[in-house]
């Protein structure tokens, strides 16, 4: 096959697959962050003063990674088994139906419990579809792919935040809160998706009636000579994942990103409340702003990662960009070189993910690869939990936000540091002692 042909043929899959994909992580980050504006009314709701609520906020907040950390790695082995369409869509069915139930709060204890079960509910989703998506490019292809895919999560941002400003005003509407309606509202498009994705989604390349079996047999073929290349074939049992010191780091890797990324989205509407005082729906608009710059970060940084083959020093310089973002936010003295601030920062996190996804799926496969990035996505995402109960703990210990953005920074300080002591190239298990002759 040509040159021509493989970029028509890759361009057909990304236009075939992508644009749903995108949709339903639309979707999922909505249901996931959109607690941060329903937070800007949850004090009231659960009738506490303000000494107790940035902390009972900041629980339940992270509690939804903890659901997430310990379904994570079954969800993504069932995905391998039975298959991505139907395993994405009883994912989405199921979590749409908890995130409109978040509606029935009353109590920071209902409150926790129905966050974690929102995150056991979507357990599975990303690292699923970062899988998935090994089925159908090459890792050379991957960075821009995995970006394009991910920019629904900062997309989501730019569609949620005048959305959930607006349904806050529906406050005593048919006897509901504008945060009932908000959960309400915004689990539905889930189910609907989900229901959409089981009938549109192939599970592989082999099952999908729009490629010709010349481009079906071209993708088989690379994927196939790329894994005999990297040398993986025969090493991906699922242990090899949990012994391996690269999986480990990049775990922590992760684990930083999400400190710093989820410690911010959650808490950003209140952030910007917290500097600004202006009303829910402007704030809704200005939280769009680091969303969409960050969108643009995303794209630019996967592209230029693919094209110059190059991925930790672009996740070293997206966390360093990032860090002084926090910190000049921290030490701004009024809204728009705060809000400036806000914007290098999430730019700065977000233009981490397709790199680093690139990177951390090189040299996984079979097994290994469903586990792998599961393991890699839930260890990760605990980042979850830690970095909105910190910032809801430095909050109610010093009376601002200024201590937290400090310490987030500081966390990417240490994420940049360390993305430069790995070495180049795919191979996760080399420190893996193999018995001879044992066949993986």
């Amino acid at each position: 096959m040509d040159s021509s042909q493989e970029r028509e043929t890759i361009s057909k899959v990304t236009w075939r697959l992508i644009p749903l994909l995108f949709l339903c992580y639309i979707i999922a980050y909505i249901d996931r962050i959109n607690v941060g504006f329903a937070g800007l009314q949850l004090q009231k709701a659960f009738g506490v003063d303000a000494s107790h609520y940035y902390a009972i906020y900041g629980w339940g907040a992270g509690l939804f990674f903890i659901g997430y950390f310990l379904f994570e790695v079954p969800s993504n082995l069932a995905l391998h088994k039975i298959g991505a369409r139907l395993w994405i869509a009883r994912i989405m069915v199921v979590w749409g139906v908890v995130a409109s139930a978040m509606m029935f709060v009353r109590t920071p204890t209902a409150f926790y419990v129905m966050r974690f079960l929102l995150g056991a509910a979507e357990a599975g989703f990303f690292p699923g579809i970062i899988l998935y998506l090994t089925y159908w490019y090459r890792a050379k292809d991957r960075a821009r792919t995995i970006a394009l895919f991910a920019t629904a999560g900062t997309l989501a941002g730019v569609v949620n935040s005048p959305i959930s400003g607006a349904l806050l005003q529906l406050e005593g509407t048919m006897g509901l809160a504008g945060w009932q309606w908000l959960f309400l509202i915004e689990g539905i498009p889930a189910v609907v998706a989900g229901v959409i994705v089981l009938f549109v989604l192939p599970d592989k390349p082999e099952h999908a009636r729009w490629l010709t079996p010349k481009q079906k047999e071209w993708i088989r073929t690379e994927l196939e000579q790329e894994r005999v290349r990297l040398g993986t074939q025969q090493r991906h049992r699922l242990r090899d994942v949990f012994t391996s010191g690269r999986i480990w780091m990049l775990c922590l890797l992760y684990l930083l990103l999400n400190i710093a990324g989820y410690g911010f989205e959650m808490w950003l509407p209140q952030i910007i409340k917290g500097f600004s005082g202006r009303s829910d729906v402007q704030i809704g608009f200005l939280n769009a702003i680091p969303y969409l710059a960050a969108t643009v970060s995303m794209v630019l940084a996967g592209r230029h990662s693919d094209r110059t083959g190059e991925r930790r020093w672009h996740v070293a310089a997206g966390a360093f960009a990032a860090a002084v973002g926090f910190s000049a936010s921290a030490m701004a003295g009024n809204l728009v070189l705060a809000l400036a601030g806000l914007v290098l920062a999430f730019s700065g996190l977000k233009a981490m993910m397709g790199p680093f996804w690139a990177f951390s799926t090189a040299a996984l496969s079979g097994t290994a690869a469903a586990g792998g990035i599961a393991w890699i996505n839930s260890v990760g995402n605990l980042g979850g939990f830690v970095g909105p109960m910190i910032v809801g703990q430095v909050r109610t210990a010093t009376g601002s936000y200024s201590g937290a953005l400090f310490t987030l920074s500081g966390a990417l300080v240490l994420l940049g540091l360390l993305a430069l002591t790995l070495r180049s190239g795919g191979e996760i298990f080399k420190a893996i002692p193999h018995a001879p002759g044992r066949t993986r």
